[in-house]
């Protein structure tokens, strides 16, 4: 899913950032071409790539077969919003009102 970065916010993930934050929030991350790749938790690969200075992609891959327990699942989706939070300057509510907006408007 594409996510909107806030404005003046790719500073803080420009270069090697985003690759040190990734790592911080969810441990390995190894470089696939112009994409970043890690996993956490219930999620088998979680892929994210700098579409440009006010996009970011952020794809993820649930383990198959995974019966986790809900603790485990409720985590990894912390992680994966705590990720999204530094990395776009925006906090889930406003992802999603953004997410909204495009919606309405047909964009998505």
């Amino acid at each position: 899913m594409e996510y909107d970065i806030k404005r003046g916010w790719f500073k803080n993930i420009e270069g090697d950032l985003l690759e040190k934050m990734m790592a911080d929030v969810f441990g390995d991350v190894r470089k696939e071409g112009d994409v970043l790749v890690s996993s956490y938790g219930v999620l088998d690969r979680i892929e994210v790539k700098v579409i440009s200075k006010d996009k970011l992609e952020i794809v993820t891959v649930n383990k198959e077969g995974c019966s986790s327990d809900d603790e485990a699942i409720l985590d990894s989706k912390r992680k994966l919003n705590q990720f999204a939070e530094q990395a776009t300057g925006f906090d889930a509510k406003a992802r999603m009102k953004r997410a909204q907006k495009k919606a309405k408007e047909g964009k998505l």
